[in-house]
């Protein structure tokens, strides 16, 4: 379906939460006060500027709302069997597949991705509801003979409420990493989406009753970071996870640790590529090119720095020539970029691209001037940028960007791309492009970060394995997806038993 018919079919109506198995009004709902900032938040196209709904803002009754069904849900759903909640995990798994074109069209109105990459978000989200079927083989406790005639046994009991609090670039994959581990685990959810991209996991809601899932155990409250601070807060809340930026993660992670809670936040990443001067050209290439400008860049494994050691003139010019070839829409297909998020996105990008030049640095595509498609000339677009720096300390080489903008800078030993890469305070991501195993080696016990490639750019665990990064891109003890994240929303019950000794008895007793 293309933008133009979304944005047509979709009025402009607020949403409401999603409490007890049933859609619910916010408390101070007031379908005539739209434009009133205090209880709703215009959701816009990236697209085209339109604003295509209102989200509201859940205050601190709605959130008491949400986190009691949960509470009360949690006495039953904690209490079923693993193979119970699996059962009602498979029904949604295959919800999510008949529907997949459907969610996928929802993404490209609400996030702006292409096409493709809102289907390849899908199918990635759904991985790990498969992952979560597995749970009933994945859990299973342990027992053994400690002593004679003593046995220790162990099992993962489930928390009990847990609330989710997720970022707009992923609006289906993100809130998939933790919703159905969190449940299918046997705790009860409070999801809180962005306000940015409300309407996947609105949609998602009807689908999660459709499977079965009983009233109260994934509960969805919208809003912004008032809302977000109360969800923390709330005294009934055993765990919270967040993903963002490292500046509010660190703020969750205190505010959730303070009153006792786990909390897993995910903060923000300065990926680090790094091209050996044997690395393959045209497949390097096309994989910076896709790292950098996949998802308009906004993804937390996206490309941000590339380190050629010693010059490397053809590889940056192949770079140069694909990315600038790269077109405006969301049709699915190869090639095509999408909007950023936002305006203020469009302006910030920018500004990185703007501040390097007046450093010195050398623009070598310049994605400031991108023109819209026609029709969308409201929409916050914004090419690829590509920026050959000549200082290490210019400000778009150290901080994150999130848009479709790549720094290069040259390096004279392997020791200096290493030294720069571990001088980042981040540490989700780092690949190394090298055609030589022992090179690919060294890289990958010295760079600092929590999830490597080799020779590829956006190097996402699959499952099992496990989402995460280090530093401060990460704020707890977990990672996010896989057995942390088992761990993470459970804790371990310990049996010890020992029985009396039976007094043998015989005939002649």
């Amino acid at each position: 379906m293309s933008q133009q018919m979304l944005t047509t079919t979709l009025a402009p109506a607020p949403i409401e939460n999603f409490v007890n198995g049933a859609h619910v009004t916010t408390a101070d709902w007031d379908s005539t006060g739209l434009l009133n900032t205090d209880k709703f938040i215009p959701v816009q196209s990236p697209y085209s500027g339109e604003t295509i709904s209102y989200c509201p803002i859940s205050k601190k009754v709605d959130v008491d709302l949400a986190v009691a069904a949960a509470q009360e849900a949690f006495q039953s759903w904690g209490n079923k069997t693993m193979k119970d909640r699996a059962q009602i995990m498979i029904r949604f798994h295959q919800l999510v597949i008949k529907h997949r074109d459907e969610l996928a069209d929802l993404i490209v109105l609400e996030h702006g991705k292409t096409k493709t990459e809102a289907l390849a978000e899908i199918d990635k989200g759904n991985e790990t509801v498969e992952y979560a079927i597995s749970l009933p083989q994945l859990t299973q406790g342990k027992i053994a003979d400690v002593s004679r005639g003593i046995t220790c046994q162990d099992a993962k009991r489930p928390l009990g409420v847990v609330v989710s609090i997720v970022p707009f670039n992923f609006p289906f994959m993100v809130p998939m990493w933790t919703l159905p581990l969190v449940i299918g685990l046997g705790n009860t959810l409070v999801l809180k989406p962005s306000e940015k991209v409300p309407l996947t996991m609105n949609r998602v809601a009807a689908l999660i009753r459709e499977a079965g899932f009983p009233a109260g155990v994934v509960n969805i409250v919208h809003g912004a970071a008032d809302t977000a601070g109360l969800l923390t807060a709330h005294p009934d809340v055993k765990a919270v996870t967040f993903v963002g930026t490292s500046h509010v993660a660190e703020l969750i992670h205190k505010k959730g640790r303070a009153s006792n809670k786990r909390v897993l936040a995910l903060g923000g990443a300065k990926n680090h590529l790094v091209a050996y001067p044997d690395c393959k050209l045209e497949m390097t290439a096309q994989d910076v090119v896709n790292s950098f400008t996949g998802c308009t860049g906004q993804r937390c494994m996206a490309a941000s720095v590339l380190l050629t050691i010693g010059p490397q003139p053809q590889l940056i010019q192949e770079i140069v020539a694909r990315a600038k070839v790269l077109g405006f829409s969301q049709e699915a297909g190869a090639g095509k970029m999408g909007p950023v998020i936002d305006a203020a996105s469009v302006k910030r990008i920018n500004a990185y691209v703007t501040e390097s030049e007046w450093q010195g640095a050398e623009i070598l595509l310049d994605g400031r001037s991108a023109v819209a498609p026609p029709g969308a000339e409201g929409g916050f677009w914004c090419g690829p940028s590509i920026v050959l720096h000549k200082k290490k300390g210019d400000k778009m080489l150290r901080e994150e960007v999130f848009g479709p903008a790549l720094s290069i800078l040259e390096v004279a030993t392997k020791e200096e791309a290493i030294a720069f890469e571990n001088a980042n305070p981040y540490g989700n991501a780092a690949c190394i492009y090298t055609n030589d195993p022992w090179t690919a080696d060294w890289f990958t016990k010295n760079f600092s970060a929590g999830m490597l490639g080799v020779n590829i750019g956006v190097p996402v665990p699959r499952e099992p394995f496990s989402f995460g990064g280090i530093n401060r891109s990460r704020f707890g003890d977990s990672d996010i997806t896989g057995e942390g994240a088992i761990n993470f929303f459970t804790w371990t019950k310990k049996v010890t038993t020992k029985w009396a000794v039976p007094v043998e008895a015989n005939w002649m007793s």
